[in-house]
């Protein structure tokens, strides 16, 4: 179908089998810019038997006088679609649908026939209960919303240009700990894009730019809120009863503060803009007429507190009313900015327009300064918005007319371009679509939250570490373990407290329930309880998995190094040699200053005893004084109390015990003092006993200087029993704790009929990493990712290959760490040589292969000097001894 202007009218059809109806359909409907169609299937599915007449009764449609003729059309959409999605079809007659097609295909507005209708009960409750007036003017703020949020950034990008805006804030990327506004990181790449390329942007540090990825993040937010609700809604059947759907719209459209911060936003770029613009006449023009059409930061305010007033009154017709009425000042406003950054980019052509109105016509050309003009180099996606918006002032023949100046002329024809309810304003929102998607980062596959790849640099760092670890675990006698990445659920389950939930169980196929390991220790001791053995001291490094929220050092695959002694020894006797390892692991690695919390699974028991909390409730008080290291006592006192069940006065005395922290010997001198509570404890007076021979140990072996005796250290972990300890870095770098461990000896016979004690620490290395790069980064030293070294540099064409593949032969088979590169031009292989950071090149060209020589070159030193070629690799081994 046409309309008048010949162009294709849309037709929606509604009520077909498997159809919905979304946003765009109810606004293009509702402005006029479709015709509807009930589907014949829908109407099939009706009655068309006419009821008894005392049956019928009248009914109005309750649709608010204060709604505008769109928002009411919209609300009749919703209610057509509500009629023909009723649960039960047949209750409905085919006379009220095709009454409010007919009206919504007429040119007449919302007719008075619908004022009030006859209806059946059962039409009647769909007219009344439906929400029809709440769900028609959200499915237009939904359809606005979505294209604002779609052409905000473009605007922003124009004004970055035209304002030489400084573009910093647009470097955010996804670091993948789960600590990012993934809204406001696709806001910054999104205007990384629109940017790409320009020559203005860069320069002015400008607030209303920097905040722009926060701001327009939250308006992706309020967008993707209002959609999800409205694309449910409005395919939805009508309950019978009122169940809350007002006040459930209303929660879903509330926050508002994202459209007035866009607003308020835009709205400081705009004036700034004004103020940029280079011609004083057009400058003082455009502010004129700035000030009088813009909205300003009260007309704002007013709309959003209408809007807060209204929900707080719960009249949603109204409130939904209103919020669609700022929504409609937030898109004014972004008009005004389009103008304004327009009027600075392509103030020269204004210029000009105006100099020849005053000519009356003639525009004198000076060539030399036509000559000297450059033109300013826009980002990719600005320089579109700008072609777009020049290609439609031509289409719009600017010039003055009826009194108007050119300005005002370039104003008016811009605003209209820019004016959302234009028929062919989708086709920008599209363009722009366009530009945004073509983004690669968009196309490109992304990592799963909590994981990370591991740069070459990187990598680099953690063999070095891995290394160092490796050494000392085998010092002290251990061999290696491995074990597979997951196990049966039973053998993990029950072994970790309040921790088992994060657990990654994988997918039932029928077969074994297995889950991904949690950590080391408990598949060691399945090993151990599996084979029989008895006695075994053995370290492992591998990856391990937990179902936990990403954060700065937390992530869901990460390795563990763990060290552990399983057998019968003499008393303490592990403990103090795992603790020295944990000491001489992080003095070698060498990140800096730290220290080893203790404490004894045996000693918190007795605390907890002499505190009066009962026994059952031993592991899940540990696990609540575990967090001391995070919340205040106050935090974890409301947890024991309200969550646990502990009285308050309880929960008051293990408070004076946690408190307790301080040099290994002493706090255990001031614990062990006559009169303690602690030595009337069977519990805490075996542990007492058991730490005084620790500590002799870690004194002896000079490392007790790292340890600190803290009784607020309990490790959730269910299965420790005897000594535990928790490693904290003290630097700058926040990340927590960095390796923890315990003595276990229950844990292996839960795997098999004999208890094995044992013994054992973990490092967390993935925060050993994170310290070790930032000291790499403030000691300013550098990563050479690579060993090799010697670059052998052929100069030629592929032809030398063979050549090289000699020549390289001979170095490999010599055990030396080498590279080749065949090339014609020889800083090329400079290039590479600085690029990699090798000790020595070996250069072979024509010269050397007609003289039977090659060429050694010590990078540092910079010194050439010519070897026979029968004996280069001899010599070149000679040199790196050296």
């Amino acid at each position: 179908m046409a309309d008048g202007g010949g162009e294709e009218v849309q037709v929606v059809s509604l009520g077909g089998k498997g159809s919905s109806l979304s946003s765009s359909s109810v606004n293009a409907i509702a402005a006029g810019q479709a015709r509807l169609r009930i589907d014949s299937s829908a109407l099939d599915r009706l009655t068309t038997q006419s009821p008894p007449p005392q049956s019928l009764k009248t009914c109005r449609i309750p649709i608010p006088e204060t709604l505008t003729p769109v928002e009411c059309r919209a609300s009749l959409v919703v209610l057509l679609n509500k009629l023909l999605r009723h649960p039960n079809p047949s209750q409905i007659r085919t006379v009220l649908p095709n009454l409010i097609a007919d009206v919504l295909n007429s040119d007449s507005g919302v007719a008075p026939s619908l004022a009030s209708v006859e209806v059946t009960e059962e039409e009647g409750l769909v007219v009344q209960n439906s929400c029809a007036e709440l769900y028609g003017v959200s499915a237009v703020i939904d359809h606005e919303a979505a294209a604002l949020a779609t052409v905000v950034d473009a605007v922003a990008a124009l004004s970055c240009e035209a304002l030489k805006g400084n573009d910093l804030a647009f470097n955010s990327t996804d670091s993948g700990d789960g600590h990012v506004d993934k809204d406001e990181i696709g806001v910054a790449s999104d205007m990384k894009l629109l940017l790409s390329g320009s020559k203005m942007a860069g320069k002015n540090s400008i607030q209303a730019i920097s905040k722009i990825p926060e701001v327009h993040g939250g308006l992706r937010q309020f967008v993707k809120s209002v959609h999800s609700m409205t694309r449910v809604k409005l395919n939805s059947s009508v309950k019978p009863v009122d169940g809350g759907e007002r006040e459930a719209v209303a929660a879903k459209l509330q926050p508002l503060p994202a459209l007035r911060n866009v607003g308020a936003n835009s709205l400081s770029r705009a004036k700034l803009n004004v103020e940029a613009v280079g011609s004083e006449s057009s400058r003082t023009g455009l502010l004129t007429l700035f000030e009088e059409k813009c909205p300003t930061e009260i007309d704002l305010s007013n709309a959003a507190k209408l809007v807060s007033d209204l929900l707080f009154e719960e009249d949603y017709p109204a409130f939904v009313h209103a919020l669609n009425c700022l929504l409609e000042t937030v898109w004014n406003i972004v008009s005004w900015e389009v103008v304004t950054a327009f009027v600075v980019l392509e103030g020269g052509d204004l210029e000009g327009a105006m100099t020849t109105e005053v000519n009356g016509g003639d525009k004198p050309v000076d060539k030399k300064s036509e000559k000297k003009k450059k033109k300013a180099v826009l980002g990719k996606g600005t320089s579109l918005t700008v072609q777009l918006i020049k290609e439609w002032l031509q289409r719009k023949e600017v010039g003055s007319s009826d009194g108007q100046t050119v300005l005002e002329k370039w104003v008016e024809d811009v605003l209209l371009f820019f004016n959302h309810k234009r028929p062919k304003f989708g086709e920008l929102v599209t363009t722009v679509k366009g530009i945004v998607e073509s983004n690669e980062s968009r196309r490109l596959p992304k990592l799963p939250k909590g994981t990370r790849d591991f740069s070459k640099e990187q990598m680099t760092i953690r063999e070095k570490a891995f290394s160092i670890i490796a050494d000392v675990f085998k010092r002290h006698g251990a061999t290696a373990l491995d074990t597979p990445v997951f196990e049966l659920r039973e053998t993990l389950m029950g072994k970790y407290g309040e921790d088992s939930k994060l657990v990654y169980d994988l997918a039932d196929q029928g077969g074994e329930l297995c889950s991904l390991r949690y950590d080391l220790t408990v598949p060691f001791a399945r090993y151990v309880a599996m084979n029989g053995i008895t006695s075994f001291k053995r370290y492992q490094i591998a990856k391990v998995y937990r179902r936990d929220n990403p954060a700065k050092g937390r992530y869901r695959e990460f390795y563990q190094c763990d060290f552990d002694i399983a057998g019968q020894y003499e008393e303490m006797g592990p403990d103090f040699e795992v603790i020295k390892i944990l000491t001489e692991l992080l003095n070698e690695l060498d990140i800096g200053d730290y220290e080893v919390k203790l404490n004894h699974r045996k000693l918190l028991d007795g605390m907890l005893e002499i505190c009066g909390v009962p026994s059952e409730k031993f592991r899940t008080i540990c696990s609540s004084i575990d967090k001391l290291d995070k919340q205040s006592f106050e935090q974890v006192k409301k947890e024991m109390v309200e969550e646990k069940g502990l009285s308050a006065v309880t929960a008051d005395k293990i408070g004076t015990f946690v408190k307790e922290r301080g040099s290994p010997k002493e706090l255990l001198l001031k614990l062990k003092q006559e009169g303690s509570d602690f030595l009337l404890n069977a519990s805490s007076k075996r542990a007492l006993d058991e730490l005084d021979i620790l500590f002799e140990a870690l004194d002896r072996s000079k490392c007790i200087s790292k340890v600190v005796f803290d009784l607020s250290l309990a490790r959730g972990l269910d299965y420790y029993t005897g000594v535990i300890y928790e490693a904290v870095f003290k630097g700058t770098t926040q990340v927590g704790s960095i390796a923890a461990g315990g003595r276990y000896d229950n844990l292996i016979g839960m795997f098999g009929t004999k208890q094995v004690p044992a013994v054992g620490v973990s490092l967390g290395i993935e925060r050993v990493f994170a310290i070790m790069e930032q000291v790499q980064k403030d000691r300013n030293q550098i990563v050479r990712p690579t060993e090799t070294q010697v670059q052998l540099s052929i100069l030629g064409d592929k032809s030398k290959l063979p050549l090289a593949a000699e020549l390289a032969g001979e170095l490999w088979d010599s055990k030396v760490k080498a590279e080749y590169v065949v090339n014609k031009r020889s800083d090329k292989h400079m290039a590479r040589a600085k690029e990699s950071k090798v000790p020595w090149m070996v250069l072979v060209g024509d010269k050397e292969l007609e003289s039977g020589t090659v060429k050694l070159k010590n990078m540092e030193a910079n010194i050439e000097e010519e070897v026979p070629r029968a004996t280069f690799v001899q010599e070149l081994q000679r040199r790196l001894k050296e």
